[in-house]
């Protein structure tokens, strides 16, 4: 079964080790037979949620910028897969504040039953990605229907494109993707 897939890399490095991992779970689902969408946060404009709480009330923020057309993709989406860089033991301030704007999918219908979470880390612990993981899963748990898939752990890569060089987790991240 075509499964309709967006992935999300929040990196706003060019050459993220994040990047190259959400390339391989797109390849990876391209080559299972999915149609895949890859967006970059790299030159949106995302303002921080400011908890007015109106997108409980209508389908949309009512903050104008790049988010609403994220989120609508996200609503239509069968599967998510989010790919960031860990900071301070964290997923990246833009992938928070775009999980933050997505709250007017609470009250929505949402295709989605399936996420899946790549992180590129310099510290090479796999503990490393556990702050992102964690804050993932929360709000994954708002969505009855939805649940966390599958993690990539891509701790060691500190330079831009040092993920290139590391295919186990290029291959990890390949295979999960086949495999939604």
């Amino acid at each position: 079964m075509c499964k309709k897939v967006l992935v999300i890399s929040t990196s706003l490095r060019s050459g993220s080790n994040s990047g190259l991992l959400a390339e391989r779970f797109a390849q990876g689902a391209r080559d299972g037979g999915n149609q895949v969408e890859i967006i970059s946060l790299q030159g949106k404009r995302l303002a921080f949620c400011n908890g007015c709480m109106a997108c409980l009330q209508r389908p949309t923020c009512v903050i104008r910028d790049d988010a609403n057309a994220i989120v609508e993709k996200m609503r239509r989406a069968d599967v998510l897969c989010f790919a960031t860089p860990v900071y301070y033991y964290e997923m990246s301030g833009q992938m928070k504040t775009l999980l933050d704007r997505a709250n007017p999918l609470y009250s929505a219908p949402c295709a989605f039953r399936e996420v899946y979470l790549l992180t590129a880390s310099a510290e090479a612990s796999d503990a490393a990605s556990d702050g992102p993981i964690k804050g993932l899963e929360g709000w994954v748990a708002c969505f009855e229907q939805a649940r966390l898939a599958g993690v990539v752990r891509g701790g060691g890569a500190d330079k831009p494109g040092e993920m290139s060089q590391m295919t186990r987790k290029l291959e990890q991240a390949y295979e999960l993707g086949k495999n939604v």
